[in-house]
């Protein structure tokens, strides 16, 4: 037994030491569990996922050999075969498998590969799928032209010819049936229970600049129907089981960005939906900003679970710093009743047997699958991924602040003071991305390296955050850098004040939005000794141009267009203050970010570099907007490697600490 004065500090290696839950489903009769988690083989750091099996009344077994990755595993039925996506012939590709083990058959033979699914129909006859159109997309090396508004996308590429078809495939295999042709990003197919069409979500419309997703249906002659056109947002949608009626998580155009979601009721043929979580003021689908890649099979959407009665709705709410389950009345009057709490981020992953299957992570544990009964009780942790790992190293501990921001509206955070050391520690401040997002109970690899190396590490839910309420969530539109800024430097000055951060050694750092203010900081005040931005937004101006998302979001964020709110646009940049600058700064910068195009960070750069400030730019080849968390390993290492020697180097831990 590892006593706590054994226990050794984090240090970056771990990250590849610990195995994340990618997602877990339950069989029909309730009494098994498939899942799958991500690994890292340490001699060459490629990473695999694997399919286990595990009986509640026994022990986990291997159902998949760990040579590629394994996903989305989804029960016949009967109970009978597993379908999942696997990698072993290069592309993904769906593979059927049965419950007693055995070689996976392959059932697709798609030269551009599988993007999402399988789906059992409800007979077990026919799996439907997501993936590209059968044509060969643009070659990419030759001359060609564009005629969409959004014509790339982050992560996924240059959208002609890649954006996913909605497909059906007979489980014995044979040709694929295509059933969608329009050019959009058609996803998340889901069957009627009388096996007759799909419920699907339309985006990426290649007149359209927003990144909105449709309700769509779409039968299996290939008829495809609006179900609530134009409406507004959808994120995730289930049948109620007598199929004359559809739930989802999502929202009406018109309101600002960054507002709530919630949960709704339509009949099959459409028309007005009812808002079922109207007076919830953070609502639903809402969830917290990890650094791990892990949930690899529910990152997509919030996960949207009926009753077999059709009675009720199983569904995430983020509440500040937490993420719970919610048991969402479909009937009657409004009722949402927390079922699943905690200081975690709870998922909802399956039903069935009356029993709630769902995945939680923690400050200091990534993931484990667990199960409660229908009302939250007699919960049982069902996975040890990480025990043997974690069990041997000494984690920080957790102090919450609660402080108020320059306007006197109350602003929550937390900071994490390492094992080793005494305060007041060299602190960083860690911002989120987004902006409407948040950091909380929820694991950050980041975070436990940093302190690991003797650093406390502050986040703070400032203003643009969600799982408030709108009006928190709202705030910054037309004005970033203002209130958001406030907020953060008031939870500085709080750790400060309770003796815990040494105002001396202070660093900053951030991803996307979280880069953003990052950047903005070192524009306004010189308290920080180092700074590491990563992928951010510097230039609102030429963001709108070059961003995938560009001329819907910064619309939406900054309340026009650049040439009718030109100051705004000037006001909001970063890049405006940038030769104002002393602030020793690392720039990371993924190169395929079509999100936050590498020209931010080059602007940056260049700013900085001509104004005699330190600085410096990592560059992540091949690597998105997150490469950094769900990339290849040789980038996530990268990251962490640089964002720790910079701090190491300018804001400079003592030895012995």
């Amino acid at each position: 037994m590892i006593m706590p004065e054994e226990r050794r500090p984090v240090e970056p290696q771990d990250l590849f030491r610990l195995a994340f839950l990618q997602g877990a489903r339950l069989s029909p009769a309730g009494t098994t569990v498939v899942y799958s988690a991500s690994t890292v083989r340490q001699h060459d750091e490629q990473e695999y996922v694997t399919l286990w099996f595990l009986d509640l009344h026994g022990g986990a077994r291997q159902l998949t050999a760990g040579m590629a990755k394994d996903t989305n595993a989804q029960w016949s039925p009967d109970g009978t075969q597993i379908a999942f996506l696997s990698t072993r012939d290069d592309k993904p590709q769906i593979y059927v498998i049965p419950v007693t083990g055995g070689e996976a058959r392959r059932v697709t033979f798609l030269k551009q590969g599988v993007g999402g699914g399988p789906v059992w129909s409800p007979d077990g006859q026919r799996l439907a799928f997501a993936a590209p159109p059968a044509a060969d997309p643009p070659d990419l090396k030759q001359p060609y032209r564009l005629t969409r508004n959004m014509y790339r996308f982050d992560a996924a590429g240059y959208l002609d010819g890649v954006a996913h078809d909605i497909w059906v495939v007979g489980v014995t295999g044979g040709e694929p049936h295509k059933l969608t042709d329009d050019g959009c990003q058609n996803s998340m197919p889901v069957w009627s229970p009388d096996g007759t069409e799909l419920l699907y979500l339309a985006s990426l419309f290649p007149d359209e600049y927003r990144m909105y997703a449709r309700l769509r249906a779409v039968t299996l002659d290939g008829n495809v129907r609006e179900i609530i056109g134009e409406w507004g947002q959808v994120l995730s949608m289930a049948w109620l089981p007598d199929g004359q009626q559809i739930t989802f998580v999502g929202g009406p155009h018109g309101r600002p960005i960054g507002s709530k979601s919630d949960l709704w009721l339509v009949d099959r043929a459409g028309r007005t939906p009812v808002c079922r979580t109207p007076t919830l003021p953070s609502g639903v689908g809402g969830s917290l900003q990890p650094d791990m890649a892990a949930f690899g099979d529910i990152a997509a959407a919030p996960p949207l679970l009926v009753t077999a009665d059709g009675a009720a709705a199983y569904v995430q709410s983020q509440q500040g710093g937490i993420v719970q389950i919610v048991r969402v009345a479909l009937t009657g009057q409004e009722e949402v009743v927390p079922v699943v709490t905690g200081d975690r981020a709870c998922f909802p992953l399956d039903l069935a047997a009356d029993h709630l299957l769902f995945a939680a992570s923690r400050l200091d544990n990534p993931s484990e699958l667990f199960r409660c009964t229908l009302a939250g009780g007699d919960e049982q942790q069902l996975t040890h991924l990480n025990d043997a790992v974690l069990h041997g190293l000494a984690l920080p501990a957790v102090e919450h602040l609660q402080f108020q921001g320059t306007d006197g509206v109350p602003v929550e955070g937390w900071l994490l003071t390492p094992a080793h050391g005494q305060a007041p520690y060299p602190t960083i401040l860690y911002i989120h991305g987004g902006p409407h997002s948040g950091f909380g109970h929820i694991f950050s690899f980041d975070f436990h390296m940093l302190c690991g190396a003797g650093y406390a590490v502050l986040f703070v839910n400032q203003r643009g955050s969600t799982g408030y309420d709108d009006a928190f969530a709202t705030a910054i539109k037309g004005d970033w850098g203002n209130l958001d800024y406030g907020d953060l430097m008031a939870g500085v000055d709080t750790a400060i004040a309770r003796g815990l951060a040494d105002p001396d050694r202070l660093g900053v750092c951030g991803l996307s939005g979280g880069g953003n203010l990052s950047c903005w900081i070192v524009g306004q005040t010189s308290r920080f000794k180092a700074a590491v931005p990563e992928n951010p937004v510097t230039n609102w101006v030429s963001f709108y141009g070059v961003s995938d998302i560009g001329p819907w979001f910064a619309v939406e964020e900054l309340g026009g267009k650049p040439y009718e709110i030109p100051e705004v646009y000037r006001r909001c940049s970063p890049i405006t203050y940038a030769h104002r600058c002393t602030t020793p700064t690392l720039l990371v910068q993924g190169e395929a970010d079509y999100r936050c195009p590498a020209e931010q960070s080059e602007q940056f750069f260049a700013v900085l570099r001509a104004n005699g400030c330190p600085v410096e730019m990592l560059r992540l080849p091949a690597s998105s907007h997150a490469g950094s968390i769900r990339g290849e390993p040789v980038l996530r290492r990268a990251q962490n490697d640089a964002l720790l020697d910079w701090m190491n180097h300018y804001v400079r831990v003592p030895t012995g600490n």
